[in-house]
């Protein structure tokens, strides 16, 4: 039989049937410990019982009506967010590409309000946004861009966490913006040093720039604050977030405070499914558990545990170059690329990712147990170990 799909993916040779929590279970009915929470989405674990209950509900009552109306979860959710940001509104899609596409929108509309002939945004190596052609276009990963020229006009790259970098364009009239992962996820955990966003937030500040966050990873309490800009005292003009938001339900969202508030007015964008009552609905219960269970301050516990276990457990070994982590997002880099563990990982029973080739990706559910991340901890090492020495672990098999 063919496969109807496209090929878009390099799928790993199972199908999940069920889950609960931080556990999954395939079609055969074998038990995975998730490390991964679908690419930092499943946030408050799998099938969750209050978010479950709130679909359900929402889904008897009504889906859709479109943004021709006023939408009461939408406005509930969006004075949520505002509340928990300290922006002023915002513009709901349906993914993160989407809620990136508003952001570059935003900028490229403040920059034409100015005059400026080409709006330019400054974006990042190693970054990654989207792959939409706006969104591949300012990723910063060849591999996404490659057959789709010509790209879209109107970005300019610099190094990840080189602020003077930053600084040194400031005589391009054309610039209008900054986009920026707080944490780059895609790009291998990077994070950067302390005073790097308050030198942007300066540096946009001095030239009338917006500084726009790609929360999209990094957001919803998976850093140990509720965004991970938050760890820094600077309030961007732009954030966009999704993922972890719907906890599996799509939903994207663009927030805009300051000067940035008003450059969207009617007519300027829109979107048919965006912040539709089911999605709202979604999103409101998946906040209500981080609050309910205080999820902030457990990422950040478990986030220093993860990282001083493993520094501990893996001192010494030839081949780690480094281990980092802001709360749950976790990243493990060896000194060559290592894609295999994630087959391994995954015949060992554990959902892990490899990103950047050469970086182990642990994104765990906020709501792991402890028992479950001593497991972590052990297995990852183990498996580390016997990657760096593969004679000791044929010894050990």
């Amino acid at each position: 039989m063919t496969n109807a799909v496209m090929p878009t993916y390099a799928r790993l040779p199972v199908t999940f049937a069920k889950g609960e929590g931080a556990l999954l279970w395939d079609t055969a009915g074998k038990q995975y410990l998730d490390a991964l929470s679908g690419i930092s989405v499943c946030n408050v674990g799998h099938a969750r019982r209050e978010v479950a209950d709130a679909i359900c509900a929402q889904a008897h009552e009504l889906l859709h009506t479109s943004n021709l109306y006023q939408i009461e979860h939408q406005q509930a959710l969006a004075e949520k967010l505002c509340a928990l940001s300290g922006f002023d509104n915002v513009f709901f899609g349906n993914s993160g590409a989407e809620a990136n596409e508003a952001a570059i929108k935003i900028a490229r509309l403040y920059g034409h309000n100015k005059g400026v002939a080409i709006p330019t945004i400054i974006v990042m190596s190693n970054a990654f946004h989207g792959r939409t052609m706006a969104t591949v276009t300012a990723t910063g990963n060849p591999k996404a861009q490659l057959g789709f020229a010509p790209l879209v006009e109107g970005f300019v790259r610099v190094e990840y966490g080189d602020a003077d970098a930053v600084a040194a364009l400031a005589g391009n009239a054309n610039i209008v913006a900054v986009l920026v992962e707080p944490v780059q996820g895609e790009g291998g955990i990077r994070i950067p040093a302390d005073d790097y966003l308050p030198r942007l937030r300066a540096i946009c500040d001095a030239n009338d720039w917006l500084l726009m966050v790609d929360e999209i990873q990094s957001g919803m309490a998976r850093t140990g604050k509720w965004f991970a800009f938050q760890h820094t005292g600077i309030q961007p003009d732009v954030m966009t977030l999704a993922k972890a938001l719907g906890n599996g339900v799509p939903i994207g969202a663009c927030l805009a405070g300051g000067k940035a508030a008003n450059v969207f007015g009617p007519g300027n964008h829109g979107s048919t499914f965006g912040g539709n009552p089911l999605a709202c609905r979604a999103a409101r219960a998946v906040i209500a558990v981080m609050e309910q269970e205080n999820l902030t301050a457990r990422a950040a516990e478990l986030g220093d545990y993860f990282v001083s276990q493993f520094r501990t457990k893996l001192s010494g070994e030839t081949g780690v170059r480094e281990i980092r982590g802001k709360g749950l997002m976790l990243g493990i880099e060896l000194e060559r690329d290592c894609g295999e563990l994630v087959k391994q990982a995954l015949e060992q029973g554990l959902l892990l990712n490899v990103t950047a080739g050469n970086v182990i990706r642990l994104l765990p559910p906020l709501i792991i147990t402890q028992a479950q991340a001593d497991q972590i901890i052990t297995m990852v090492t183990e498996l580390v170990q016997a990657f760096l020495h593969p004679a000791v672990g044929e010894r050990n098999a």
